[in-house]
């Protein structure tokens, strides 16, 4: 693997400029920009060369506002070029940048805005309004660019910034520790906290995401998540965003997806469960084939298995489904394949399966290697997928080479020392944590969380990854639900993930979520189904026929047996940003009202 070097000791944006110089004229961005005459998509381009020097302009025009290393910036921009090329020119001029998703609501945005306490905006005019209108919430925020037509705000705009002469490229000299960006957790587990992320926790996952997926320079990627195609930049992969809303991937249109991984022959997509499975139940329906896809990567929430199989099987025949695992606090910690999940022959990645402990390429061709690619020998295994369903929990796979993790026994509350912990067993549930140069140290907004989710080692911080579930004699983790979602029943404590996948599997259930109603430690185990909606019941009759198979099916398993109440819901409340996590808090609200 090519090794690239940075231009300045750590700011990741170093990465940008050692692409812009080694493929110059390569496309780094496109973004959709309209149709022509016979209908086909029309792209804006941008190339590495022309992006390193955009973003240079702007950050030229940063300084000169008096935009210096550490300043907090807040960035509320569409995906696509421009957005791109501004988080690089916040990292060159050492600025932080503020990076929210607009789809969780005015309100919870703006809370969440004056929690990071911006000292300026770098905002489309809606954003601007809005932050003129609530100025009071902002009272540092005095730097602001606008990101098209200035109205009555005041600043300056992205055009007049792109007309700053640059210095050439240096950049800020920053440390490890230094920060780069604030970015909020989705708040499946409690109100959304500002993560404090340094430009090392970003170069370290940029080095990780490369190296174990063997991600080349000169790919074509197709990303889902806006964030991701940041990653795309410093790797030297071209990102074509897709015309979507990021804020509601459930609702992509498949076709959009399909039609920019053809007309760019792309190798490589990234999206959450929700986008694969829209993707994957279009072309299963239609027949439809993305020949071109050798790698899709799938984060944010647990992927079922029949989500995995529609995917695997419209892509390249030796293309391969990962789905990194990992949190807004700690990205990447695990990864496992759709063929590990399935029990199929793949080729995979000779370092994915010398992660495993597989045998290399080499091993299996006489000594001739075949560069990247194996046939998998976890065909000869039963699936991962097999497990779940009788109630294991989701595999996630096997750690990043460079993360150190341990299963604990779960402790409420705050753990002050490496010192105080229990570790588990092989085989015994407990919560995770995990260390590594990915890990994040601390929350900058609702900081009262710090005690609670870091544990100290030395010099180094620990992170509670807040799920529980444990490690095989595989070195794998199974994931069973999170350690907020455990039902706490007068026999013990219940983990949704085991008790869900039994309830999942009935034809007509999208979806199953158990919460607990009741005092902690007396908690009376809910099964909340929801429905595909071309099977939700039309009256009394088909509500309680469809009831009573699902108590048969839960009977049936001696893990369920005991369960007594279920109820039917409509449309489970999901996190926005992948539209994946289920939020049982709201749900457990529901169903106590109901029962």
């Amino acid at each position: 693997m090519m090794c690239v070097m940075s231009d300045a000791t750590h700011n990741v944006a170093g990465r940008l400029s050692a692409m812009a110089r080694l493929r110059p004229d390569a496309v780094a961005v496109a973004e959709p920009s309209g149709r022509d005459a016979q209908g086909r998509r029309r792209y804006r381009q941008v190339t590495f060369q022309q992006l390193d020097l955009d973003s240079r302009r702007i950050a030229q025009g940063l300084r000169t506002m008096g935009v210096v290393p550490g300043t907090r910036l807040a960035l509320l921009v569409r995906p696509g070029i421009d957005f791109v090329s501004l988080v690089f020119a916040l990292f060159k001029s050492g600025a932080v940048a503020i990076l929210i998703d607009p789809g969780m609501g005015r309100r919870s945005l703006i809370g969440c805005l004056a929690e990071a306490k911006p000292e300026g905006f770098v905002a489309i005019p809606a954003a601007q309004a809005v932050r003129k209108l609530f100025g009071r919430r902002f009272p540092k925020a005095r730097l602001n660019v606008t990101v098209g037509r200035r109205w009555f705000w005041g600043g300056t705009t992205l055009a007049a910034l792109r007309k700053s002469p640059t210095d050439g490229n240096q950049l800020p000299p920053v440390g490890g520790d230094d920060p780069a960006a604030i970015i909020f957790t989705t708040g499946s587990t409690g109100p959304p906290k500002g993560v404090l992320f340094s430009h090392a926790n970003f170069d370290s996952q940029v080095s990780q995401i490369r190296e174990l997926y063997d991600i080349r320079p000169g790919e074509v990627d197709v990303p889902c998540f806006p964030l991701f195609g940041l990653f795309n930049c410093a790797m030297g992969v071209t990102a074509v965003i897709p015309e979507m809303d990021p804020s509601r991937p459930a609702q992509v249109d498949p076709a959009n997806i399909i039609e920019v991984v053809r007309d760019w022959n792309a190798t490589q997509a990234f999206g959450s469960p929700a986008v694969w499975d829209r993707v994957g139940r279009y072309c299963e329906a239609r027949g439809e084939k993305m020949p071109t896809l050798r790698r899709v990567l799938s984060a944010g929430a647990p992927i079922p298995a029949e989500v995995l199989r529609r995917m695997i099987n419209c892509i390249h025949p030796e293309g391969n489904v990962y789905t990194p695992y990992g949190a807004t606090e700690s990205l990447p910690v695990a990864s496992i394949s759709a063929a590990e999940v399935l029990g199929i022959h793949r080729v995979s990645n000779d370092k994915l399966c010398a992660t495993a402990g597989l045998p290399s390429s080499a091993s299996n061709t006489g000594g001739q290697a075949t560069r990247g690619t194996l046939e998998s020998p976890v065909g000869t295994n039963v699936g991962t997928a097999e497990q779940t369903r009788r109630g294991a929990g989701v595999c996630v796979g096997r750690r990043f080479p460079r993360v150190r993790w341990k299963v604990i026994r779960v402790v409420d509350g705050p753990i002050r020392s490496l010192d105080e912990i229990e570790e588990s067993p092989p085989g015994e549930i407990g919560e995770l944590i995990v260390q590594g140069p990915m890990v994040t140290r601390r929350y900058v907004t609702r900081t009262e969380s710090n005690a609670t989710a870091k544990i100290a080692d030395g010099a180094d911080v620990w992170h509670r990854m807040g799920d529980n579930g444990y490690l095989d004699e595989r070195g794998r983790f199974w994931f069973c639900g999170r350690v907020a979602h455990r039902v706490l029943t007068a026999d013990g404590p219940m983990y949704p993930v085991r008790y869900e996948a039994i309830f999942n599997q009935h034809p007509k259930i999208r979806r199953s979520a158990l919460v607990g109603v009741g005092p902690a430690g007396r908690q009376r185990p809910v099964i909340v189904l929801e429905p595909h909606a071309e099977h939700a019941p039309k009256g009394k009759e088909e509500r309680e026929a469809l009831l009573e198979e699902i108590r048969r099916l839960g009977a049936a398993n001696p893990l369920t047996d005991r369960i007594a109440d279920f109820l039917l819901h409509p449309a489970f409340p999901v996190d926005i940003r992948h539209n994946a996590k289920i939020f049982r808090e709201k749900l457990a609200v529901w169903a106590e009202k109901r029962l």
